[in-house]
């Protein structure tokens, strides 16, 4: 009964941690529960079963935590998500030395 419990709860913990990397941007709520039942199955599995499954709960969410982390740059969403535009124009109330009554209108 323990054993299908921690692997639910890793594969839930590794599935938020995925809709909080490619659908939910940002550290939420998805990325605090994920984190939190990966904790939570790998203390089940220490308590309730034995080291050594507590052992490859720990192995099995740090494997599948750094294949989704791979996975997600892998697949090039912070290209995605992030602006990439730049901005070459400048202002001229932006100069140094300038006085508000000195600028005139262009």
């Amino acid at each position: 009964m323990y054993t299908l419990i921690v692997i639910l709860l890793v594969l839930v913990g590794v599935g938020l941690l995925i809709a909080e990397m490619f659908l939910l941007p940002g550290f939420g709520i998805a990325g605090i529960s994920g984190f939190s039942a990966l904790i939570a199955s790998v203390v089940v599995a220490y308590l309730k079963i034995s080291h050594m499954a507590g052992h490859i709960a720990l192995a099995a969410c740090l494997l599948l935590s750094a294949l989704a982390i791979y996975g997600f740059f892998r697949s090039r969403a912070i290209e995605k998500m992030g602006l990439d535009a730049q901005i070459d124009s400048k202002v001229g109330l932006a100069d140094p030395g300038k006085k508000i009554n000195d600028l005139k209108e262009k």
